[in-house]
């Protein structure tokens, strides 16, 4: 999936990658902070191929989700949300690698917590049903389990008492009726999620990603409509790999290169 290129000047230690064969590249830190794999390309695959709207990516880091869905999607338009300083550089050093040119202008990063209400939120970019879709990976490991003394990397991977909530609130905020959701996380944080998009998101389905097919879920990704009202589904869930645990699974390797939608739409 990436491959090393050539540094870009003035941007701290990275490499820059390339995604869905070579469609797009990733300038993302080569030591410290979040780097993007297949949970980012998971992530984007839950907006449906045809979609033409405005997306909001929360928590962007260097670009990855965003850009697979312009890559798979040419008539949408991103907005890359990010709270650190540091990773919103590595964004738009993404933005400005001349690989994405032909994405370019239909993608711009915003410096902004998204943990931000009312006004706050407003006057940091995030207006009130300005978006169609929003995406998020949110940080989703447990201290214990993702101890780190780099504060980039725990920033990006270590979750917060009531993160989902948070989140998942401005979501609801800056999208438009009916506008979608999408979040990848952990499975014991279905509870989480799931009490967070009450009364806002509906029609959700759940979708499980496990490494084979007779391990458990490591992965689970939510899609649900703001003032929807179905109930929740359960789709079939995304192997990664075959039962020997070494080449990828077809459907992952469409997915991973931007060539699938996740729920098939």
């Amino acid at each position: 999936m990436a491959t090393s290129a050539v540094p870009v000047p003035d941007t701290p230690a990275h490499t820059v990658d390339a995604f869905h064969r070579g469609r797009f590249w990733l300038v993302q830190p080569s030591r410290g902070g979040h780097r993007a794999g297949m949970d980012a390309m998971t992530l984007a695959a839950a907006v449906p191929s045809g979609f033409s709207g405005r997306l909001a990516d929360f928590g962007a880091g260097a670009g990855a989700a965003a850009l697979a869905v312009l890559s798979r999607c040419p008539a949408a338009q991103a907005v890359l949300v990010e709270r650190s300083t540091e990773m919103a550089g590595f964004a738009a050093a993404t933005l400005s690698h001349p690989g994405n040119a032909h994405l370019g202008d239909r993608a711009s990063v915003l410096a902004a917590d998204v943990t931000l209400t009312g006004r706050a939120r407003t006057e940091a970019g995030l207006a009130d049903n300005s978006f169609d879709f929003v995406i998020m990976n949110p940080p989703f490991n447990a201290a214990e389990d993702r101890s780190t003394p780099d504060v980039l990397r725990r920033e990006a991977h270590v979750v917060e008492d009531g993160l989902f909530e948070r989140w998942i609130r401005s979501a609801a905020a800056v999208v438009r009726p009916r506008g979608g959701l999408a979040v990848i996380a952990r499975p014991e944080q279905l509870v989480a999620i799931l009490d967070a998009i009450e009364g806002r998101f509906g029609d959700a389905e759940m979708l499980c990603v496990h490494p084979r097919p007779d391990a458990a879920a490591i992965r689970i990704v939510v899609r649900a409509a703001l003032g929807a009202r179905g109930k929740l589904s359960i789709r079939p869930p995304l192997t990664l790999h075959g039962p020997s645990g070494n080449a990828p699974a077809e459907r992952t390797e469409m997915i991973n290169n931007g060539l699938a939608s996740l729920f098939g739409d």
